[in-house]
């Protein structure tokens, strides 16, 4: 496919990166929206709950929406793209990664970038007790970088998913983790190892055998936890193994239905690896688009409406 120009042109402020990044996420007015909270038992024990949004009449078709790290389906980019989806004649399923919801997850392990079983239990659940005849995946972040992981490690997927979108997506784990980590970055990766040390404490009292306080206090970057907490938990060696065996990228040519990668430019969370250009260049189903300006995940049109959002929903409804 060849890859998309794209027709997204900022405004003022929003032509730095990171304002409206920081914009989009702590100041953006959160769209009002009507979220009903369904649980999902999982099959190995473990939860996930659901909130979901429902268009008016007769609906086919439902948008399983992801959110990223330390998220959840209240967040703002959430909200908004699921209003849009709702207005427009979709269903919403925004799932929150385990542990996101406000209440902590029953087992030691939790989520990760490249976690794809709660996916797919929550694909194969709607598959079967629902009669939905297409089924979308957009994802924002890490949730982007599952949805293409999802799709591109197996075989086949259900003949419902129809098309996938996603937004702002660090595709090179390892890459992205080296961005974040820069001087530039040190306001969101605070936030972020902020957030992830406050859940390994609450964590550490349902499991005083895996995790310890020494441990905690050796929790300083996002390296360090990935090393200390996701690495262990999920079964990888380290931290770096984690990366290689969970970035998306490596999978996206095994990718069979259609995929939109909206990744602006001047994203400082992602590497240049994570702008898959030659593969978009070779492959039919790979759409690549990387408007100059947009930050992560900010891409501003007006409060209430984001150029993702209008186009994330073209891509699904052309697709």
């Amino acid at each position: 496919m060849p890859i998309i120009p794209s027709s997204y042109k900022a405004k003022g402020l929003f032509k730095s990166g990171h304002f409206s990044t920081i914009y989009s996420a702590k100041l953006r007015p959160i769209p009002k929206l009507n979220q009903e909270r369904k649980r999902l038992e999982l099959s190995d024990g473990d939860f996930v709950d659901v909130d979901w949004s429902f268009a008016e009449g007769t609906k086919k078709k439902v948008a399983i929406l992801l959110h990223g790290l330390e998220g959840n389906a209240q967040r703002v980019y959430i909200k908004g793209q699921a209003k849009m989806l709702v207005k427009n004649g979709w269903d919403v399923a925004a799932m929150n990664h385990r542990g996101c919801s406000g209440e902590e997850n029953r087992l030691y392990l939790s989520y990760n970038s490249g976690r794809t079983e709660d996916l797919e239990e929550l694909i194969r659940h709607i598959s079967h007790y629902h009669d939905y005849e297409t089924i979308t995946l957009i994802g924002f972040s890490l949730g982007g970088n599952v949805l293409l992981k999802y799709l591109g490690e197996r075989e086949s997927v259900p003949n419902q998913i129809k098309n996938a979108v996603a937004i702002s997506t660090p595709l090179h784990l390892r890459g992205a983790l080296e961005q974040l980590i820069k001087r530039e970055n040190m306001v969101y990766s605070k936030t972020f190892i902020k957030d992830l040390r406050q859940k390994y404490k609450r964590k550490m009292t349902h499991f005083p055998d895996a995790m310890n306080a020494e441990e905690l206090k050796k929790i300083q970057n996002l390296l360090d936890f990935d090393n200390l907490y996701t690495a262990k938990a999920h079964g990888f060696q380290n931290a770096y193994d984690y990366y290689e065996k969970s970035s998306s990228l490596q999978y996206l040519p095994n990718i069979k239905i259609p995929v939109l990668i909206l990744n602006a430019l001047n994203d400082s969370f992602l590497s240049p690896e994570c702008y898959p250009t030659e593969i978009a260049k070779q492959h039919k189903n790979i759409h690549l688009e990387s408007p100059k300006h947009g930050g992560h995940v900010g891409f501003h049109v007006t409060n209430k409406v984001y150029y993702s959002e209008k186009r994330a929903l073209q891509f699904i409804n052309n697709n």
